[in-house]
């Protein structure tokens, strides 16, 4: 009894001590996320103009062709260079499980560096390159390989976008293709099986989670980017960030209310697809 009695008092010490050491960090996240997201979903619901508290905002939002427009743009830029950025990051990640030890640790560390490169510095990087004087623009016309190509637009958005979805893709898939045991191949193509059955029946079903789910980071990732999309299109591009950036830094319309209530529009749609996410995710482990 004794020995029971001292064994449950260190266990609650110990558990004590490990609510502790989570204290900082559960005090950072209530004051840097959920404070926020409190304040931002309560004043979606005042109408500024108005002086009343409603759903004026979000009537407004859903009526205005402009608005919506934004988050057409948003849902296909991110949707679009999520599925590209997975397609490329999973035949590398797959590619750097057959790289030697010493070569793909510095593959694998390389591309943790260049996963940092994003925002002002990479669209800045790329104006340089592929502006309307960037060395490879003027190389690619030289060559005539290309008449013109506007990175300011739609087609530079996609490139960026994709740019910095690949290197994040790469880090989240690499572990996942560590789980694929060689045995697993080498016992296929023992019964008769090809290189695309293999992956068709064994891999990818194994890998379907893994995939599921890093596509659908890469898709938060790209409809929360700002500062790449702002300092290539100069907030010419409707996007819903740069909308909410120019309604809440906006020299001749600051409208902060308008800009929490599509502030709360985007986290619903995020919201959403980590719901669809999790479902079929749900699907997949019953199906396996």
């Amino acid at each position: 009894m004794a020995r029971d009695e001292h064994r449950s008092k260190g266990l609650t010490a110990s558990t004590v001590g490990h609510a502790l050491l989570l204290a900082p960090f559960v005090f950072f996240f209530i004051v840097f996320e959920i404070v926020p997201m409190i304040w931002v979903a309560v004043n979606s619901l005042y109408v500024e103009e108005e002086q009343v508290w409603g759903l004026g905002n979000f009537a407004e939002i859903l009526g205005d062709e402009f608005f919506l427009q934004s988050f057409s743009n948003s849902l296909s830029l991110s949707f679009w260079s999520a599925f590209i950025g997975l397609v490329i990051s999973a035949f590398a990640a797959a590619s750097l499980q057959k790289v030697p030890g010493r070569m793909r640790e510095w593959m694998v560390s390389f591309t943790n560096m260049t996963s940092n490169f994003a925002g002002v510095p990479l669209a800045f990087a790329f104006i340089i390159i592929l502006g309307f004087n960037g060395s490879l623009t003027l190389l690619l016309k030289q060559w005539g390989i290309i008449d013109s190509f506007n990175v300011y637009g739609i087609q530079g958005l996609m490139l960026i976008y994709t740019y910095f979805q690949i290197p994040l893709g790469i880090l989240l898939l690499f572990p996942a293709f560590s789980a694929l045991k060689p045995e697993w191949e080498e016992a296929a193509f023992t019964m008769g099986a090809s290189r695309l059955e293999y992956w068709r029946r064994v891999a990818i079903p194994v890998m379907l989670p893994a995939l599921l789910g890093t596509l659908t980071i890469l898709f938060a990732n790209a409809m929360g980017a700002y500062a790449s999309a702002y300092a290539l299109t100069v907030g010419n591009y409707n996007l819903v960030t740069i909308r909410i950036g120019q309604l809440v830094v906006g020299d001749i319309f600051f409208q902060p209310n308008m800009a929490a209530a599509l502030s709360v529009l985007l986290i619903v749609i995020l919201s959403f697809v980590t719901a669809v996410y999790r479902f079929l995710l749900r699907r997949s482990y019953h199906a396996a």
